[in-house]
């Protein structure tokens, strides 16, 4: 656990640093005035500050986001005594309005560099490494829920409403984000078409179990000091071909018949590999009243092939671009589901612990920086939302500034800041007691 809210931790302070930096360096270039420059929100008090010229930097004790103040802006200070005073020539409110406008949009700017640094550097050393649609050759085994949409066990991926599929997690990602008609699949030596109905949309949203996964022989990893394999002489490396005459040849198959004879003694049909040869061996199991013999399957990785497409220090960066670029356009239909209740997205919405629980336990570079990009991506498009108080209300108004030529009044700025603080308070308080629900109900269950 301590592992996770670390790298939550470091992954959002680096994260508010860079987009904070991107408001500092536009109103440094333009000559504003910049007061403070904070990680994290200090009423009353800060952990650690210091003084730089004009500019105090610190460090406060609400761990949640960070702020620049510059000198003359309507922000989440609230600092209206100053707006009273005339304006001076270093004020935020004196420049004009596109230099203001690249003052705003600097943070978003930053978080998607560096959204797309991190992928071209995770481009250039590990690669886009995943599973094609042809090389799962044994099909896909899939969830109750797909399978009631039309899928059904063993089918192979062909195409999405015409296009071909080769990373086969594309089909998942088509059907919630941009919501396809159909999916071509192989099935029994033909083409069957699966028409996706929207109606399922909410459910495959709320489906806790994976949705489609390769299908792969059983072959045995290891065998556990618990279960009856051992004592029946199964060994690691052993494939299983039948179980009681059925075949069970794929991983769904054996686990399923398995599972149907609790506390019955079985009849394994193996292949086993002995001095280069493979031969057929036939084993007597008993079955635990849970369901299991005993023994662990090997990793999908070690059974089917992973297809690498490798980056050289000139094809990582156009490709970490395009990474970033994929990565806004789907997180920007993740955000359109919210707004249709028909899918009921927005019951999904999470805060903190949401957040924390998508680092993994353990440490893991790869891991960490392919999460920090994910969350800088969400954290830029979230900033360019129309909304008073996020950079895109700002953008918002001083875009009406340049059309319209009229700039609105700092009381009017003053009311819609408060509006868009209240509108943030009450999305926090949404999506965290979204999470609080959540564990009360998994207790519960």
């Amino acid at each position: 656990m301590w592992i996770k809210i670390g790298q939550l931790i470091v992954s959002l302070s680096l994260l508010v640093i860079v987009h904070e930096l991107g408001h500092f360096i536009f109103a440094k270039l333009f000559k504003c005035r910049v007061e403070k420059f904070y990680l994290f929100f200090n009423p009353w008090f800060s952990l650690f500050k210091f003084r730089i010229g004009e500019t105090l930097y610190g460090i406060g004790w609400i761990p949640f986001g960070g702020y620049v103040k510059i000198s003359g802006m309507i922000d989440e200070s609230m600092d209206t005594e100053q707006m009273k005073q005339p304006a001076k020539p270093y004020e935020f409110r004196s420049k004009p309005a596109w230099q203001r406008l690249l003052i705003m949009i600097g943070g978003v700017m930053m978080n998607v560099i560096l959204a797309a640094m991190i992928y071209i550097g995770l481009s250039y050393k590990y690669g886009d490494s995943y599973i094609s649609a042809e090389d799962a050759k044994y099909g896909f085994q899939f969830s109750e829920l797909a399978q009631e949409i039309g899928f059904r066990n063993g089918d192979k991926i062909i195409s999405i409403e015409g296009n071909p599929v080769d990373n086969y997690t594309e089909v998942f990602f088509a059907i919630i984000l941009d919501q396809i008609g159909s999916v071509e699949v192989e099935r029994d030596g033909g083409v069957v078409q699966v028409s996706i109905d929207p109606d399922f949309l909410p459910r495959i949203l709320k489906e806790k179990k994976t949705f489609m996964a390769p299908l792969v022989p059983f072959v045995i990893n290891n065998v556990t000091e618990e279960g009856t394999a051992g004592l029946s002489g199964l060994l690691p490396g052993d494939t299983i071909i039948s179980i009681n005459g059925q075949l069970a040849s794929l991983s769904e198959q054996t686990l399923n018949i398995i599972a149907e004879n609790k506390g019955q003694e079985v009849y394994i049909e193996l292949s086993r590999d002995s001095a280069g040869f493979r031969r057929l061996i036939n084993k007597s199991v008993k079955v635990a009243d849970n369901g299991t013999i005993g023994v662990e399957l090997t990793s999908l990785t070690n059974l089917i092939n992973i297809s690498t497409k490798e980056y050289n220090v000139f094809t990582a960066v156009p490709a970490g671009f395009k990474r970033a670029g994929t990565e806004i356009n789907n997180y920007l239909k993740q955000l359109r589901l919210m707004f249709k209740p028909k899918t009921e997205a927005y019951k999904s919405v999470g805060g903190f612990i949401a957040i924390g629980n998508i680092f993994p336990d353990t440490w893991s570079w790869y891991n960490f920086w392919n999460i920090t990009a994910l969350l800088s991506i969400m954290l830029a498009v979230m900033n360019l939302l129309p909304i008073p108080a996020l950079d895109g209300g700002h953008v918002m108004f001083l875009l009406y500034e340049v059309i319209t030529r009229r700039k609105p009044s700092d009381k009017f700025l003053e009311k819609a800041q408060m509006v868009g603080l209240v509108l943030l308070l009450a999305l926090l308080l949404y999506a965290n007691g979204n999470d609080v629900f959540k564990l009360i109900t998994k207790w519960m269950s």
